[in-house]
């Protein structure tokens, strides 16, 4: 935000506002306990948006464009960006360029680059690329199983029990998605018992983190307390991610659902991009840049610099030719 006038800045300074404002600190603070709920001081961001947020793109996004992307992205302090995805080009072409994604990146020491691995032959495929993560998704819904990854649910995890052994063996750590966890684009609702047993069996199988996923962006606050109340008995707050995408406008209210349910880690993506091919009406998942500004403004710790954020989403939208869905980066951009 090289560009960005003083004002704007100043505006965006946590610093600045207390300093102004002595009674803000005191009310942020006050604010982390609404309703009587406790939010975490600290929320890890796992940024999606090279992978999730470019996967359903029409038009081939040139390899050098997803590598800046990843670099830019490398220097806001985020420690979790999802690189690319092993998958088969003729299912997402535009993941075909994986390998030289993933070895054309300039990778910080403080930052994780985690690629989506469905499969023994992704795996395979993402740990000779130089992979020392991965993630496996599965469904809690059958039937987008089915469309997704062509196989049942129970077939999916005799797949992701194979990798994950593997993944052992190499001491490479594997994080768990459950799309569909407010609903399906075939099902229509799902069962909050049902998203709870698919975390359960990735949860017991190894994987690190449980990320629950709004595929089609239908979930409200309500349905979300509901989904994570029976996911947190079987597994607990402090393995579990959200991942909401903001096709109705709920993204922020559910995330901030999940924030006083315990849960500490937030899918997000730069610039609102994404969308799921396999889940049509689902639009882009919740932006980088409109989480980091709620989360500030609750004060709560990120470890992530808005301004270098957008400008990454300025990046990116430019070489896309289009308008960022993020509202933070709209309001800044009427400013200039």
């Amino acid at each position: 935000m090289g560009n960005v006038p003083t004002s704007v800045k100043h505006c965006l300074s946590y610093e600045q506002l207390v300093q102004d404002y002595p009674w803000l600190k005191r009310w942020l603070q006050e604010e982390k306990t609404i309703t009587g709920h406790e939010y975490p001081d600290f929320v890890k961001i796992v940024e999606v948006g090279p992978r999730d947020g470019l996967q359903n793109e029409k038009e081939i996004v040139p390899t050098g464009v997803k590598i800046q992307l990843i670099d830019m992205l490398s220097g806001t302090g985020l420690t979790v960006i999802e690189a690319t995805s092993f998958v088969s080009s003729k299912w997402v072409p535009q993941m075909a360029d994986h390998t030289d994604v993933l070895k054309g990146i300039q990778r910080a020491p403080h930052v994780r680059y985690p690629v989506l691995t469905p499969n023994m032959q992704g795996f395979q495929d993402a740990v000779a690329a130089g992979a020392t993560e991965v993630a496996v998704f599965g469904s809690a819904s059958e039937t987008f199983s089915k469309k997704n990854i062509n196989c049942s649910i129970d077939e999916s995890m005799l797949r992701f029990q194979e990798v994950i052994n593997t993944a052992k063996v190499h001491q490479i750590p594997v994080r768990g998605y459950v799309s569909c966890a407010l609903g399906c684009p075939h099902e229509g609702h799902i069962e909050p018992s049902e998203v709870a047993q698919v975390a359960k069996t990735l949860y017991e199988m190894g994987c690190y983190e449980i990320s629950l996923g709004d595929t089609i962006g239908v979930g409200t606050p309500g349905s979300m307390m509901k989904m994570l109340q029976s996911v947190m008995k079987e597994v607990p707050s402090s393995a579990l991610a959200v991942h909401c995408h903001d096709t109705y406008g709920q993204a922020l209210a559910n995330i901030l659902i999940a924030l006083q349910m315990g849960v500490c880690v937030v899918d997000s993506a730069v610039a609102g991009l994404g969308g799921c091919p396999y889940a049509q009406g689902s639009s882009g998942n919740v932006s980088t840049e409109d989480v980091l500004y709620m989360l500030h403004g609750m004060g709560i710790e990120t470890g992530v610099n808005l301004p270098k954020v957008i400008e990454a989403g300025e990046f990116i939208c430019n070489s896309l030719c289009r308008k960022t869905n993020s509202k933070v980066a709209q309001a800044l951009n009427r400013t200039l």
